[in-house]
């Protein structure tokens, strides 16, 4: 059984909310050690029933899970962090050391961390992207920025965004077609029984799908609220404040994508501003899909912070 059943009700709420509890606490905390005693703990479960309970419904071991998740991590603060050291990188993702980190690298990646090629990863991985966006629509092509693009393409605002409590449903493979839009549809049914529909809804992914394989990625569709509490297939999380650099989207998928590209080609790199450790934000003006799969309108909302 695995979380991402299109029927997340073939799973017990319970289990669902313990799992997810162990999952933020495990993504708050990569760069601290994470057995499975004090992980069972987060999810109110012995270390014997929990190690059982999230091998079915994650598809592996928490061990392999936690090292994944730091591989990812290390791979994406190769891409997006500027100049760091492999030993910093190694000790911010949880590693004990570099020599363990560049072990588990190449048993991953094939080579050492050092003679990883980056650029051709990532265009690889692009090529999937876009071949996988385009089995949900021929028309739906990323369209990547020409390298000439002009920097005023695109509008952007720094905002400071305070502290939000964060009710959400998750899905896995969010790719799949009707996975992202049914669990949309399924917690506005529940936000509107409870009077919250009318609130800020979010959309964000854990993982980028450049780096990350897309059967792993994590996608949350999420609604900001004050007093709910954990209730079944949905979880709530914290997020702290944070600076965001936030462009307007008005208009088919691929203008996103495209306002990403401008972001992290232009803007990021001639800015004094480094993406911040926090998914990026899809904030939606009005109900998420509230004009189906052809039309958007959102901001887009990327963590950033000062450069060292």
């Amino acid at each position: 059984m695995r979380i991402d059943s299109e029927k997340p009700s073939d799973a017990s709420p319970h289990y669902l909310k313990s799992v997810n509890r162990a999952i933020d606490h495990i993504v708050r905390n990569l760069d601290q050690p994470l057995n499975l005693d004090a992980v069972a703990e987060v999810a109110c479960f012995s270390p014997f029933h929990f190690h059982r309970i999230f091998r079915a419904l994650m598809g592996e071991t928490l061990n392999q899970f936690v090292r994944r998740l730091r591989l990812e991590r290390a791979l994406w603060m190769l891409a997006h962090q500027g100049p760091r050291s492999l030993t910093e990188i190694s000790l911010a993702c949880g590693f004990t050391s570099l020599s363990d980190f560049s072990r588990r690298f190449k048993e991953k990646y094939g080579v050492p961390p050092s003679e990883f090629k980056l650029d051709q990863f990532r265009q690889d991985r692009r090529d999937e992207l876009d071949a996988a966006l385009c089995e949900h629509d021929s028309n739906h092509h990323l369209f990547a920025l020409p390298d000439d693009v002009k920097a005023d393409n695109f509008d952007l605002t720094l905002r400071q965004l305070p502290a939000r409590r964060v009710a959400y449903l998750r899905v896995l493979d969010p790719f799949r077609i009707g996975i992202v839009t049914g669990a949309a549809e399924r917690f506005v049914a529940w936000a509107e029984q409870r009077g919250l529909a009318d609130g800020q809804w979010l959309g964000y992914m854990w993982d980028d799908p450049v780096i990350v394989e897309f059967k792993d990625c994590r996608y949350d569709v999420g609604l900001e609220v004050e007093n709910v509490e954990p209730e079944g297939e949905i979880g709530v999380i914290e997020f702290p404040p944070m600076t965001v650099a936030q462009i307007e989207i008005r208009g088919p998928i691929q203008n996103e994508m495209r306002a990403m590209d401008w972001l992290f080609k232009c803007w990021l790199p001639n800015s004094r501003y480094v993406p911040d450790d926090h998914p990026f934000f899809e904030a939606w003006i009005g109900r998420p899909f509230a004009h189906g799969i052809e039309h958007f309108e959102l901001y887009v909302q990327i963590p950033v912070k000062r450069a060292r």
